[in-house]
């Protein structure tokens, strides 16, 4: 009989995140705002580095800022913080698995997403007021990335969310279930890097793009960019990663291995 390594995690994760969770709400905070940082640090990074070879190369920074976003998803899966849209992946599989009950996945779900949410806001001021920052214009990089993902409609935006949350399991899925670790982080940079490179959208790097650019000084430029168009903006693509994270990768992973002994991941 095979033994299923995909529930094998899945359990494991629920219960850590859970224990967690219930004993200590401060620990698991301060892991949902690393998550949320170390998004900000590697978004900070490919902002500027577009507007650089944009320069150079205009257009090019579209191929350039992903490369470098790209590492703040492998900090988060190998430093152990706790990040939303993988969170939403393992507790709904762990739902339906019955390893906790949907109403304590939905509580830690919302509280991490807070505090992603918490450490975009704080990172994303340090950066804006750093000197890397202290040239930023309408007319760089992450100006034009948040004005047009602002400009999308509903619909477009939970298309955009589902497909992104898709790619970010895909990565977690490959770091959880392959053992070589060099093939980990070239699997997890490269579903990353696609989903980036696509526009589509995910709410941790929208909160983290969209700190840098409200704590600017270009802010009061962008097109949209108010508090209401901003809520409904994460809103939507909250729900949208749902679905793409938990609903078509967490839940038909979690079908496939229950109560097979033979065809397992």
């Amino acid at each position: 009989m095979a033994e299923s390594t995909f529930l094998a995690k899945i359990t494991g994760a629920s219960q850590k995140k859970e224990q967690l969770f219930n004993s200590s709400k401060g620990r698991y905070a301060i892991r949902s705002l690393f998550a949320g940082a170390f998004l900000t640090l590697s978004t900070a990074a490919g902002a500027i580095g577009a507007d650089v070879i944009n320069k150079i190369a205009p257009g090019s920074g579209r191929f350039v800022f992903p490369a470098f976003f790209v590492w703040g998803l492998a900090y988060i899966v190998f430093l152990n913080a706790e990040l939303v849209t993988s969170n939403m992946m393992f507790l709904t599989a762990g739902t339906y698995l019955k390893k906790l009950k949907w109403q304590k996945a939905a509580a830690i779900l919302l509280y991490c997403t807070f505090f992603n949410l918490i450490g975009a806001l704080i990172a994303g001021w340090l950066f804006a007021h750093s000197a890397a920052f202290s040239s930023l214009s309408y007319d760089s990089f992450i100006v034009g990335v948040v004005e047009n993902k602002l400009a999308r409609s509903n619909e477009l935006v939970l298309l955009e969310g589902i497909l992104a949350n898709v790619f970010v399991n895909i990565a977690i899925l490959s770091f959880a279930l392959v053992k070589d670790g060099t093939a980990k982080l070239l699997l997890v940079l490269s579903a990353i890097y696609m989903f980036v490179f696509l526009t589509n959208e995910h709410i941790a790097a929208n909160f983290a793009s969209f700190a840098i650019v409200k704590f600017s000084q270009v802010a009061g430029e962008v097109k949209n960019f108010d508090i209401p168009n901003i809520l409904r903006h994460w809103g939507v693509t909250w729900i949208a990663n749902l679905i793409g994270g938990g609903f078509l990768i967490g839940l038909p992973y979690a079908w496939l291995n229950k109560d097979q002994d033979l065809y397992v991941d």
